[in-house]
């Protein structure tokens, strides 16, 4: 049994707690929160309640909320942490997870340099076997790397041409937006392409952001030009024998970022999250070796899997394959085409 701790209880870290509890391989030893909110004390229900120092002790104990010690209680009582706090924190924390000699999980907000390696479940799994501090790629590279590499798998990739129109914030966000703008970033390619090469090495990508005004989903425009000829029905297949990519169809009322997120609470899944990629499939258009399609992206849960399977690479207690089954299985991630 690996014991994990998660350190950050935000958009990511609870959902991360959360699928870490369904394993029957993984203990979550508890949560570090920095504020006694509404989330600490419903959190304190399920989990251990841990605080980043002894000052925060206090402000916890007057909500009522019991908290069982500070992030250095919880690292010795934890084999790994996976650190989900703020963007650029992670760094600073790598090296309190190196004094107390436990290994850690950062988020892809963090800059790969503050891990062994970078990590992608289906793209390069392998590489993150027995490493102490593994990087799990942002919520765009995770996309991108989901759909893309069974094309490379299959057909070889010569180039990679993508428009990433992203959400301005998460919906629980009031303070950053919606935006009343559409606010493109004006560094070409944008971050996205060096990153998924660091999942997905020597890709030919270029990549293109444009912030727009919501807070449901990311869309992807892509063009691949495949180095194989191939047919259509060919490449749906290889997207189809992945479970963590679903086809969808906007011809059965499921052609907006809504309607999409609507069929993902009538799934019935925690927080009406969406693991899986879904691609509309009128998108998918052929013209040579030329292939164009559009992906959605759910921001706040697709990089949930790949936190739990890179736990099991770093520790070496299951193949790729065996692990992403277990992790699908747990998550009710089932692949089929709806």
């Amino acid at each position: 049994m690996i014991k994990a701790a998660v350190n950050g209880f935000g958009t990511i870290g609870r959902r991360v707690a959360y699928a870490l509890s369904l394993q029957e391989d993984i203990s979550v030893t508890g949560i570090v929160k920095n504020t006694p909110d509404y989330v600490a004390k419903l959190a304190s229900e399920r989990y251990n309640i841990y605080v980043p120092d002894g000052k925060r002790m206090e402000a916890f104990e007057k909500e009522g909320i019991k908290v069982k010690g500070t992030l250095k209680d919880l690292l010795a009582a934890s084999d790994v942490v996976v650190d989900c706090t703020p963007e650029g924190m992670g760094k600073e924390n790598l090296e309190l997870y190196k004094e107390r000699k436990v290994r850690a999980i950062f988020q892809g907000g963090e800059e790969k340099d503050v891990a062994d390696a970078s990590f992608n479940a289906y793209s390069n799994f392998e590489e993150s076997i027995g490493k102490n501090y593994v990087r799990v790629v942002s919520c765009n590279t995770t996309a991108l790397a989901r759909t893309l590499f069974p094309l490379q798998e299959s057909f070889g990739i010569s180039e990679v041409n993508a428009t990433l129109l992203r959400r301005a914030t998460d919906q629980n966000d009031s303070k950053k937006g919606p935006i009343n703008a559409v606010e493109p970033s004006l560094k070409i390619p944008s971050h996205h392409a060096p990153d998924l090469r660091t999942v997905m090495h020597g890709l030919n990508v270029e990549t293109v952001a444009i912030k727009v005004p919501t807070t449901l989903m990311h869309v992807h425009v892509v063009e691949v030009h495949l180095s194989k000829p191939a047919q259509l029905r060919d490449i749906m297949d290889s997207w189809e024998a992945r479970r963590r990519i679903m086809l969808i169809s906007g011809k059965d009322g499921r052609s907006s970022t809504a309607q999409v997120m609507d069929m993902a609470r009538e799934m019935g899944r925690d927080r009406s999250d969406l693991y899986e990629i879904p691609i509309w499939k009128e998108s998918v258009t052929l013209n040579g070796n030329r292939l164009r399609y559009i992906q959605a992206v759910h921001q706040e849960s697709d990089v949930i899997p790949e936190n739990v399977d890179a736990i099991r690479a770093m520790f070496s207690t299951a193949s790729a394959a065996d692990s992403i089954g277990r992790t699908d299985r747990s998550l009710s991630i089932k692949g089929r085409v709806i």
